[in-house]
């Protein structure tokens, strides 16, 4: 799959400017809410973002650093890599979000939750937003980043952008969909 590199990374601020408004909404709700579940075995609105700053910190460093050392320039066209096209189109939220198994380190249940996360999720959001205006100054093709599954697997700085932010909304969608079913 092929981009224009402006294109994409104008998408992706987009993407991540909603998320970044809906946590901001997030804050106006009590810590009750944030917390409640459906059932046992869902997630709270809290541990979704919770879910969501685990990789943001694993993420944005990771990016940071490769941003930093990447000795490439910008390229007009971006091409998604198979992998990590996969990986991405995985991540978008659908109408029926289909569940996948969490990483036991990136599981949030049973941790000790407070409206603090969401302070710190807005802030990984603007974090975000900074290394992706940053991007466009190398090559989202060829400055490879780490993936939190394994250090020896390599995605092309746009899908790991793709990925990052299809995750954080697919999440937020969750975060919302608990929202409206537990309304004050």
């Amino acid at each position: 799959m092929n981009f224009q590199s402006t294109d994409l990374i104008e998408d992706l601020i987009s993407r991540t400017k909603e998320v970044l408004n809906q946590a901001i909404e997030l804050q106006q709700i009590g810590e009750e809410q944030l917390n409640w579940k459906p059932e046992a075995s869902s997630w709270s609105i809290l541990e979704c973002i919770e879910h969501l700053n685990r990789y943001g910190d694993f993420y944005l460093p990771e990016i940071k650093e490769r941003i930093q050392n990447s000795n490439t320039k910008s390229a007009r066209v971006f091409r998604s890599g198979l992998l990590g096209n996969y990986f991405a189109k995985s991540m978008l939220p659908k109408e029926k979000l289909n569940k996948m198994k969490t990483f036991k380190s990136m599981n949030p249940v049973g941790s000790d939750l407070d409206v603090s996360l969401v302070d710190k999720f807005i802030n990984q959001q603007k974090g975000l937003l900074d290394l992706l205006n940053k991007s466009r100054t190398v090559d989202l093709q060829k400055t490879k980043t780490s993936i939190s599954i394994s250090s020896w697997i390599k995605l092309r700085l746009g899908d790991t952008f793709r990925v990052v932010i299809y995750h954080n909304q697919r999440h937020m969608v969750q975060a919302g969909k608990l929202r409206r079913f537990n309304v004050d």
